[in-house]
Formats: C-alpha cells, sequence, structure tokens
C-alpha cells in the first residue's frame, strides 16, 4: 500500500489550519483506495494560535497527522527539511498552509508518480496577485532559471510532488542556506510540469516579508550559481582593460598637448568608480565566505522542540 506524505510548513496560520485540515481530509477520495496518507505539519516558530490548531487537527485524525515544532522562526526551508526528516511515505508533497497552491492537483501529479516520474512540478503560469508582485516574482524565476538552474519551467514553483529516493537524497545533503525546492531539481531526475493559476491568500496575513525575499534571492543565486563570482572576473576584466585604453590616452594627450589636462575631476571619477566596484565585488565575496563559514560550523538547520506523532 503506497503512503503518501504530505509536508507543510506553517507560519503564523491559525486561521487557515482549520480549513486545510478539511480540505486535505476531502481531497483524500480524488486518490486509488490504496493509498495511505500521513501529513506533517511543522509549526515553524509561530507566536499565534498555530500549535493550537495544529493539535486540534490531530486529534480529529490521530494515526495520519505529525506535528512537529520548532524552537523558533527557523524559515519556510528548513521547515520544509524538518518535515523530510521525519516523512516515511514512498512519495512527498510539498505544500503551503494558506492554500495558494490547491490540493486539487495533488492527485493528478500522484498518478505520474504511479507512472514512474520522480519528480512533478506544478509550475504557476499566472498569479492572482498585485502586478508589482508578478514582476518581482517573474524576474527571481527568471534569472534562476537563466543563471542558475537551467531546464527548470518558466513561472516557478513551490508545489512539488517527489519520490522518497529524492526525499532521501535532500535531507543526506543537509544544505544550510538553500532552496530545498529547488535542491530537487538539481538533482537532475526527469520531471513533469503541471502548469496553474496560483490563487490568493483569502485568509491571514503574509509574512513572506520583503527582507525573506531578498534573502532567498541571494541564498538561490550562492546556492547554485557562480554568475556573481564570474561577474566580477569579466568587470575586472573589463575595467582594466577600459583602464588602460584611458591611460594610453592621457600619455598620448599629455605629450601632444591634445588636451589641457587638468586631471582632479578625472581622477575622482576614476576613484569613486573603482571604489564602487571593490565594494560590491566584496560584498559577493563576502556572501559566499558567510556562507562557506557558517557550514563549516556544522549547526543544525533546525531545532525540534517538540514531537507530536
Amino acid at each position: 500500500m503506497p503512503k503518501l506524505s504530505i509536508i507543510i510548513p506553517c507560519y503564523f496560520n491559525e486561521e487557515n489550519i482549520p480549513i486545510t485540515g478539511k480540505i486535505l481530509l476531502n481531497n483524500e477520495k480524488n486518490f486509488p483506495s490504496n493509498v495511505s496518507f500521513e501529513y506533517i505539519l511543522v509549526d515553524d516558530g509561530s507566536k499565534d494560535d498555530t500549535l493550537k490548531e495544529l493539535l486540534r487537527f490531530k486529534e480529529a485524525s490521530p494515526e495520519k497527522v505529525k506535528v512537529i515544532k520548532l524552537s523558533g522562526n527557523f524559515g519556510s526551508y528548513n521547515a520544509i527539511l524538518a518535515g523530510m526528516n521525519y516523512a516515511i511515505g514512498d512519495c512527498n508533497v510539498i505544500l503551503s498552509a494558506d492554500l495558494q497552491d490547491p490540493p486539487e492537483l495533488v492527485p493528478k501529479m500522484y498518478e505520474y508518480w504511479e507512472r514512474g516520474i520522480k519528480l512533478v512540478i506544478a509550475n504557476r503560469q499566472d498569479r492572482k496577485e498585485s502586478i508589482i508582485q508578478k514582476i518581482l516574482s517573474n524576474t527571481y524565476h527568471s534569472l534562476i532559471r537563466k543563471l542558475a538552474i537551467k531546464g527548470i519551467p518558466k513561472g516557478g514553483y513551490d508545489l512539488v510532488l517527489f519520490d522518497k529516493k529524492l526525499r532521501d537524497e535532500v535531507v543526506k545533503i543537509n544544505e544550510k542556506n538553500t532552496n530545498q525546492i529547488y535542491l530537487l531539481s538539481w538533482l537532475k531526475y526527469d520531471y513533469v510540469n503541471i502548469p496553474y493559476v496560483r490563487g490568493k491568500r483569502d485568509l491571514g496575513k503574509s509574512r513572506w516579508t520583503l527582507g525573506k525575499k531578498i534573502k532567498l534571492f541571494i541564498d538561490s543565486f550562492v546556492s547554485f550559481s557562480f554568475f556573481p563570482i564570474r561577474l566580477i572576473s569579466v568587470g575586472g576584466l573589463l575595467l582594466g582593460f577600459i583602464s588602460f585604453l584611458y591611460g594610453l590616452f592621457v600619455i598620448y594627450a599629455k605629450i601632444t598637448g591634445l588636451v589641457p589636462l587638468q586631471g582632479w575631476t578625472a581622477i575622482m571619477v576614476v576613484l569613486l568608480f573603482v571604489s564602487s566596484f571593490q565594494m560590491i565585488a566584496l560584498g559577493i565575496i563576502g556572501e559566499y565566505l558567510w556562507r562557506t563559514m557558517d557550514a563549516s560550523r556544522n549547526r543544525p538547520n533546525f531545532i525540534v522542540e517538540e514531537t507530536y506523532i
């Protein structure tokens, strides 16, 4: 009897959990009758009544529900990794607690897994959000697709179904400061993608702040791409070549008297430009070095305070 593990990171989702739980249980009838389910809900340090609602859901279906309480807010991707550590299903799904990614897609994704596809991606064809959010999200995923992980579907994705073999690989890698969902794609398994329109959030307030988005953007590039470092190298070469040409021009102008060289303005412009480039380069290198140091310290990605299994 195949088991499906549904992993749900939760952060300030007290309003969503009662509705999400009912929809998940009702959705079971859309699967073959021989499928069993487990729901792994990870409380990522919520300060509202999320844990209380999760335990109510467990009381209603104690044999299916596992609740993992982390000691604090470690981020949604580390919460996902925590859920992977406790999953025992033959295949797994990552699903958002706010239902912006529809659970109704999961049965179709499961059908592909039955055919032997180890990774099924539901990619966002469109999203019911503001124009600014759409532009920022599409730009981010487009850059990742072109510069970091080539071959992933357009539009980005959060809803994925994957085989236990992929889950075990991600748990074994145990990488810090990364995007576990994109790490599944990095494993290079063939996949099938199902386009859909991401819904808007009806209940509660999103805690996906600008700071968290910026960190995810940096983490994604540092984890999966050497493009920022390569950009520094190419920029340095171009800057050196331009400086060499400018130096030749200065010598030629001095000798021929072509231009009355005062020097101060030109020197200040060059100094400011080069200094700016150096600071940006140091910042990029620092991001790589900090993550290298963080990995070398070997601290855990999350701390589990309590389990309700």
